[in-house]
């Protein structure tokens, strides 16, 4: 036992500070070697800030980069309905536990329903587990409008809210005492159809209803009958749609970001706005910041802080993953030089403002807790001085709501995003893919950071401003939104196109479109 609290002590040391800040400071001041972790970061490309921070960006410059996306001869299929028709009755039930966050199980709930349509079986309301990360124990019902759920796809798949009082012993505690034989555990991730007809189907003839857990990336993405990956479609982008509560908050935030002036604003605020001149009118942009400590940490790259936060990196990788990383054994020029560091907030406001977005555009930064804290972000803030996130737009009692509820504010986020009229994500992950698949289904404009470019670019720390700017721009050409068909094992929730998106009003595409850009 004294051996498990010595283990946990390194781990306990580092997670400390981030709690009790207010005791650390004076330590931090006292033994600056002992905490220089939290020392504030020095930017890391001086030379591109001062040209960035001085930059003219042109009226029809401007107006190119907030300029929706023409069409490109791909809209949402219209014929979803069409798929094969419901059976008279239910072969038994099917529940699902799904992990991750809010977009992992976006997804997961996806393939449940096509799960469910391949088995003929009727689906129980996705279970949400609480994230061990996050501990948000929200419900599919606090997030997500269960009725618009059931009724757009009471046509394809029987949905139930509750199972039968039969069935009412199968729960998530009853599946967590011990061995049940209803219960599915070894699900391979993206597996066949012919999987679950063969493994899991049997179990429900037998006692009428199986339980999947987990329950994560558990459908393959290829070689699926056209009508279930329709269906797929039809959850993710029709099916699920947010409950009042996160919409009318996320419709507050969109209204104080295209309406600036006439919200209620702190008076320092009003100052800033006041003092700002052409303000791009009614557009905001959304960025995803996903630089978290984790992330920093197994990346394994020189984010500008020093050798003292080298070493806490490096110490917390050893912590977390006994050392276990595999880009700590390269330099941090060859992990650049492969695209494989995350981008800082210093990095990402170099590029919105070399792609063209001047110091009077609408930043909104969403989930963007990040390392280093407001000294990381500083530099962005000098970038972009109108940048605002939910602390600043809303109220205490509007925070109130989902203070604590990570799904809940991620929801808040997404709907935010999906009305914006650019959003970009610093680094890939769930958010990023999700909302990089949506919005290409709605055709509206995303920007892929181009992440090995950006790695060479920065290494060149003699590179003038003017240079940046050009190779920046030519590198982002096609990386703005433009529809890329899926390939062979890539998420069908990232790249909608061929199988959610047809040619014309009714034709399903399945290729022949090589002249798209890849």
């Amino acid at each position: 036992m004294k051996s498990k609290i010595f283990a946990f002590c390194p781990l306990l040391f580092l997670l400390l500070p981030n709690f009790f800040p207010s005791l650390f400071s004076p330590l931090s001041r006292a033994f600056p070697s002992l905490l220089s972790e939290w020392n504030a970061p020095k930017p890391m490309h001086l030379n591109l800030l001062n040209g960035a921070m001085q930059r003219v960006i042109f009226d029809d410059y401007r107006s190119r980069v907030w300029s929706p996306l023409p069409d490109q001869g791909l809209k949402p299929c219209q014929d979803f309905s069409k798929s094969q028709n419901l059976p008279k009755r239910s072969r038994g039930y099917i529940q699902v536990f799904l992990d991750g966050g809010l977009n992992q199980q976006r997804m997961g709930i996806c393939d449940a329903v096509a799960v469910a349509k391949i088995l003929n079986v009727t689906l129980l309301i996705p279970y949400l587990e609480v994230n061990p990360v996050w501990k948000d124990s929200s419900s599919f019902t606090d997030i997500f409008d269960v009725d618009h759920f059931i009724n757009a796809l009471k046509d394809e798949v029987y949905i139930i809210k509750e199972l039968p009082a039969e069935y009412s012993w199968s729960t998530r505690e009853y599946y967590a005492t011990g061995i049940r034989a209803t219960r599915i555990k070894n699900a391979p991730v993206h597996a066949s159809p012919s999987w679950y007809i063969e493994d899991v189907l049997p179990v429900i003839e037998s006692y009428g209803i199986a339980a999947i857990a987990p329950f994560s990336h558990r459908l393959a993405f290829d070689d699926l009958h056209p009508d279930i990956q329709h269906l797929r479609c039809k959850v993710n982008f029709e099916a699920l749609a947010f409950v009042p509560q996160i919409t009318a908050l996320a419709g507050a935030l969109i209204d104080r970001l295209r309406n600036p002036l006439s919200a209620k604003r702190k008076g320092e605020h009003m100052n800033k706005l006041e003092g700002m001149n052409g303000i791009e009118a009614g557009k905001y942009i959304v960025l995803h910041l996903r630089f978290d400590k984790d992330m920093a940490a197994h990346s394994a790259c020189d984010f500008g802080g020093g050798e003292a936060e080298k070493r806490a990196l490096a110490k917390y990788r050893q912590v977390i993953w006994q050392g276990r990383v595999l880009n700590s054994q390269f330099k941090d020029d060859e992990l650049r030089n492969q695209g494989r560091c995350p981008l800082t907030p210093e990095d990402i406001g170099l590029l919105l403002a070399a792609l063209g977005f001047d110091n009077n555009t609408r930043l909104y930064l969403a989930s963007h807790k990040v390392y280093g804290g407001e000294a990381r972000i500083s530099v962005l803030q000098k970038l972009f001085p109108l940048m605002e996130d939910k602390k600043s737009l809303l109220s205490a009692d509007e925070r109130a709501l989902i203070d604590g509820k990570a799904s809940l504010s991620a929801a808040v986020d997404y709907h935010v995003s999906m009305q914006s009229d650019v959003f970009i994500s610093a680094s890939p992950g769930n958010m990023h893919n999700a909302l990089l698949g949506h919005r290409a289904y709605k055709n509206l404009k995303t920007i892929r950071p181009n992440m090995v470019l950006l790695g060479k670019l920065f290494l060149n720390q003699s590179m003038e401003w003017s240079d940046f700017q050009q190779a920046v721009a030519d590198g982002h050409k096609n990386r703005q939104g433009q529809i890329r068909l899926r390939k062979k094992k890539q998420s069908i929730y990232t790249y909608p196109a061929p199988d959610c998106m047809c040619k014309g009003r009714l034709q399903r595409l399945f290729g022949g479109l090589t002249s798209l850009v890849q």
